[in-house]
């Protein structure tokens, strides 16, 4: 089965977990910017976590599904619906065969992620189905969607199946059918139009002032529009360093701070450089990425500090968390 884009919204492209294995090579990793959305959205149509999914950023597509299926969508809220129907977040639904699914401009968030059972159906570049826009690779054709492209989609799991067959049997006619069920809101990331993103220190911590340590932890910085896949440029405090020094480049992650000379503080996300030669102030927890993911340019952020064993205590909780959203999918459908 195949999709029809007929409008591509601001950017929409195929991403995966990322393309990993190859950064020694300077290939980028790529993948999902909201990792926790792109992993839920998989789980709630019986998919595996890492297949492709389609994200979605600031204003979503119009889509044509010739024939019924069985998606999610989770992440920002792009205004999604069906024959002027809001279609609901966090859960499965079963669109019927000539099913038009429209996004919008995001109500709330920046990205959202649409899942179909069987994932979407690209060819997998060392790796990955993820695409990496300034190289042109992976995703379809290596850019994002226009209008008029057609994706094709895989063949669904069992669970898929199960899922979309429960759905079928409630249909009655409606525009769409959605489960009882889906993502509970107690597990879903503290998206806000202001977040507090907690961090770790960073490997150049030391080299700021007193005065600018304090300026990170405790002023806003905004999301200027300057900001991609690539890393948000942040406005706010500039923070000085106790004296300029070199830095020999070394390895960057998805969330690392970094502080270029004139003292506005860059996060790296997920379509980041392999190496960095700025000083690295913080560490973004991996459990708030999805946090950054969905702040808007123009919007305000805080960071607060934290010890790597409570990120770590923290990161292992949100995947009890989703391995429980996994095994209650399995009990709704057995």
């Amino acid at each position: 089965m195949s999709i029809r884009v007929i409008q591509p919204g601001l950017l929409t492209s195929v991403q995966d977990m990322g393309r990993y294995g190859f950064q020694k090579y300077g290939v980028i990793a790529s993948g999902a910017m909201d990792p926790f959305a792109h992993r839920t959205a998989n789980l709630l149509v019986g998919n595996e976590e890492a297949e492709a999914t389609l994200e979605m950023t600031l204003k979503g597509a119009v889509i044509e599904f010739p024939e019924a299926a069985l998606i999610s969508i989770c992440g920002g809220d792009l205004s999604p619906s069906v024959e002027g129907i809001p279609v609901p977040l966090w859960k499965p639904v079963y669109l019927k065969k000539g099913s038009i699914l429209h996004f919008g401009y995001c109500r709330s968030g920046a990205r959202a992620y649409l899942a179909i059972a069987g994932g979407w159906s690209v060819p997998a570049v060392m790796d990955s189905r993820s695409t990496y826009l300034r190289a042109g690779i992976g995703g379809y054709q290596g850019r994002g969607l226009r209008a008029g492209d057609e994706l094709a989609c895989g063949e669904p799991t069992w669970l898929g199946r199960r899922i979309a067959d429960q759905l079928r049997s409630q249909a009655n006619g409606a525009a769409f059918t959605t489960a009882d069920w889906g993502a509970a809101r107690e597990m879903l990331p503290a998206y806000s139009s202001a977040p507090v993103v907690r961090v770790m220190r960073g490997n150049q911590w030391d080299w700021f002032t007193e005065e600018g340590r304090r300026s990170f932890l405790s002023e806003s910085y905004r999301v200027t529009p300057q900001s991609d896949r690539m890393g948000y440029r942040l406005d706010g405090p500039v923070l000085e360093q106790t004296e300029r020094r070199e830095l020999i480049s070394e390895a960057v992650a998805f969330g690392t701070v970094q502080v270029p000379p004139e003292g506005k503080p860059i996060v790296l996300l997920a379509d980041r450089q392999t190496t960095g030669g700025y000083p690295k102030i913080a560490q973004v927890a991996t459990v708030d990425l999805p946090l950054m993911a969905q702040t808007k340019p123009g919007e305000a952020l805080l960071f607060a500090e934290i010890s790597r064993e409570e990120a770590e205590r923290l990161l292992m909780a949100r995947e009890n968390e989703i391995r429980q959203l996994k095994t209650g999918i399995l009990l709704k459908c057995t």
